[in-house]
This record gives C-alpha cells, structure tokens and sequence, in this order.
C-alpha cells in the first residue's frame, strides 16, 4: 500500500497594509460635530497609524502609551525648555503625532473586533490630562522665560478651566445619551455631518491648537493667535452650554 502524503493547502495570503486601510475606511466612528483638522486630517492619521500599528503586532492599549509619549514629551518641552523656533516646531511635531495616535487606538481597536473598558479608561484619563497640562505647560513656560508681561498668563489659566470644562461636558453629554437610548454622536449615521460646520468649529480643535505651537518660538506672533483660539473656545463653549442644556432637558421626556 503506497501512503501519500496529504494534499496541503496554500496558505492564506497576508493582509497587505492597502487592504487593512481598506477594512479601517468602512469601521469609522461618526463624524458628527467633529471640528475640521480632527474630522478630515487626524483621522486619516490616525488610520495609517493603525494599519501599521496592525501589522506591527501593537495592542490599542500599546498606541495609547506611544500617544502619551508624544504628547508628554510636548508639554515637557513648553515648561522646560526655551522658546525657539526649533522649539516650537519640535512641540507641534510631538503634539500632532501624539493626537493621531490617539486616534489610531480606537481605530486599532474596531479592526482587532471591538475595544475593552479598560481601553477605554486609559484612553480617556489620559486626554483628561492632557487637555489641561498643555496649556499649563505654556503658562509655566511664559512664566520661566518671562516672554510675556504677566497679564498674558492669565490666557492660559483661563484656557485650561475652558478646555477642561468642554472636554468634561462633551463626555457626559455622550454618556448621558447612551443611557437614555439616544444615539451619540460618536456612532455611524447614514446622515453626512455637516462640512460647513466642521469648518466653524476648527478654533476648538485640538489638532489646530496643536500646528499652532509651531509659532511658540515667536513670542509675537503666538500669543494674540492663542488667545484668539482661547477666545473661540469661551464663546463656543457658552453657546453650546445653553444647546446641550436644552437637549438634556428633552431626554427626561
């Protein structure tokens, strides 16, 4: 009796990194209210760095460390450092690409099959903290180097009580929508977001906030641009305040 070995299989071709973008296109969040750098720029960061953090091997929860070393390394520079040119474009290098890799984390996450809890956590404590610590870097920064009279850190103070408040009310909002049985904004709708809008909230984007450090070597020209964005954000902030309040108001009918 001749014994023959089993006929083998090919094995499966690899997914190449076309196709995991591919497969990451079709798993987005919803975009509604998403201002423009975030909407049409860090996402599409944030998706190549999730293909490659994909075919790297990296866990969501591994970006989400990588993220915060970027981000942190930021914020260090602006407090200890002083302000130059290089400087600064070596702080907008570090934000940027700390803040597309906070977005690649999710994305990550939806391609492996869906995140955890736990994922979720970290991800957020560690936008909490960066919300406020970056402009309290830029307050510590102005204050060692003295580069601005001291009136001017006020800015900073103020914007990091604003972005703190935002960042909090937007997450509750979403929580309180989920616990009601209202769709959040961060889940997928056939309803296509509103391009006009994304482009009137950019001065609340956090991703502009961050390529506007590329000025923080030219003190003259950073600070009436960040106090304009600081500006943005206060008068944002009360107007959707009074919106979110009213909508809070319908979910207990």
């Amino acid at each position: 009796m001749i014994v023959t070995d089993p006929v083998r299989q090919p094995p499966a071709p690899a997914e190449g990194l076309r196709d995991t973008l591919r497969r990451l296109s079709a798993a987005q969040k919803g975009a509604k209210g998403a201002p423009a750098y975030s909407r049409f720029v860090n996402r599409k960061l944030g998706r190549l760095f999730a293909a490659l953090a994909f075919h790297a091997g990296l866990t969501p929860n591994a970006v989400t460390g990588i993220s915060a070393v970027f981000t942190f390394t930021g914020v260090a520079l602006l407090a200890l450092v002083e302000p130059t040119v290089a400087m600064g474009v070596g702080v907008a290098a570090c934000l940027v690409v700390g803040y597309a890799l906070d977005a690649a984390d999710g994305q990550l996450a939806r391609l492996r099959g869906g995140g955890s809890p736990a994922g979720e956590w970290l991800d957020h404590m560690v936008d909490a903290a960066k919300a406020c610590s970056v402009h309290l870097a830029v307050l510590i920064g102005m204050y060692r180097f003295e580069s601005v009279p001291d009136a001017w850190l006020l800015v900073p103070l103020g914007y990091c009580v604003a972005d703190s408040v935002l960042y909090f009310g937007t997450m509750l909002n979403e929580a309180l929508r989920a616990q009601h049985g209202v769709r959040t904004r961060a889940q997928q709708s056939d309803e296509r977001p509103s391009v006009v809008r994304s482009l009137l909230v950019l001065p609340t984007d956090y991703g502009l906030l961050c390529c506007v450090f590329v000025l923080f070597g030219a003190t003259g020209l950073f600070v009436p641009v960040y106090t304009l964005l600081f500006a943005a954000m206060v008068g944002f902030l009360f107007l959707a305040s009074i919106t979110w309040f009213s909508e809070m108001k319908g979910l207990a009918r």
